[in-house]
């Protein structure tokens, strides 16, 4: 093979990776790591103190179809606006490495997909609230609510609390008052973890005439709601230790008064007139999700002794 030959292949090898990348890109590998962290406790709270890996597996693979799939419409539907954002001008289609209409294609099967494996490997209802989740993200979030009202982030976050449903469904056939708690655990999570980021990049919203709430409100304003909603999110996690053991309700009050310290000292900062720095809560918030999540499934494999007996 001469050089030129080489640089073909070469480049043909390039294309194909990158194309591949795409794909995964539109995915949002990051986001769905979300689904990890709270259907495999939701299924071990479910099935406490015994652990069916096959169904786990099954139902985390469904999931992920699924979050994929809303994933990749929801950057179809937000094509414009992330070529305007800084913070998403990379993605494959603001870059135009991947066709729109390929894209919309990639989308809707791996949502019909998601529906057909969840029905095929747990049951009907896991399948339903899947294509449920991705229909309200898609058309409710991401068309309706998103570039209308300052809200958006409240009522569209719905959509990332429906793991915990499906994975919880998928080991009973059922939804139990611990997985709407946990639901609301992550409902009153996500405004706090949103509203953070976008105070960071506020700017990126208001060019793209996304009402974010920071784009909208003063960071008094802002940060006064971050620290009701990160409040809002200690108090459900300790309505959830009734059900769980002692591990879980000892990481549930050291994670949240953590938590609720991060929230203060941001709000505090504000009303200071310093110049703070809101990714930090944005990032830690996410460890503190996995905390408490993770002390739950660890707390359910070991079948602790609960207050429900």
């Amino acid at each position: 093979m001469d050089v030129r030959e080489t640089t073909l292949v070469a480049g043909a090898d390039r294309r194909l990776r990158n194309t591949v990348l795409g794909y995964v890109s539109l995915t949002k590998p990051r986001v769905i790591e979300l689904l990890l962290v709270t259907t495999i406790p939701a299924m071990l709270l479910a099935n406490r103190g015994s652990v069916d890996l096959v169904l786990i597996l099954n139902t985390l693979f469904g999931g992920m179809l699924a979050a994929g799939g809303a994933n990749t419409l929801n950057c179809v539907a937000d094509a414009d606006i992330d070529k305007v954002m800084k913070r998403t001008a990379g993605r494959p289609l603001a870059r135009a490495t991947v066709p729109r209409s390929h894209a919309l294609i990639f989308g809707l099967a791996l949502s019909v997909a998601s529906f057909f494996w969840l029905w095929w490997t747990t049951n009907l209802l896991s399948a339903h609230l899947a294509a449920a989740t991705i229909a309200f993200y898609v058309l409710v979030y991401t068309l309706l609510l998103k570039r209308r009202t300052s809200q958006n982030v409240v009522w569209g976050g719905a959509a990332g609390c429906m793991p915990v449903m499906i994975g919880w469904s998928a080991a009973t056939g059922t939804v139990g008052w611990q997985a709407l708690v946990m639901f609301a655990i992550i409902f009153f999570w996500t405004p706090p973890h949103t509203w953070a980021l976008a105070m960071r990049y506020k700017e990126d919203y208001a060019a793209a005439g996304v009402p974010m709430l920071p784009v909208v409100a003063t960071e008094r304003q802002v940060t006064k709601q971050i620290v009701v909603y990160t409040w809002l999110t200690v108090v459900a996690t300790l309505a959830l230790v009734p059900a769980a053991g002692w591990l879980y309700a000892v990481v549930a009050v050291l994670a949240g008064a953590w938590f609720l310290t991060l929230a203060h000292r941001l709000q505090a900062g504000v009303r200071r007139g310093e110049a703070v720095k809101p990714l930090k809560l944005f990032l830690q918030s996410n460890n503190y999700l996995s905390a408490v999540f993770c002390a739950l499934a660890v707390d359910s494999v070991l079948g602790l002794p609960t207050l429900l007996g």
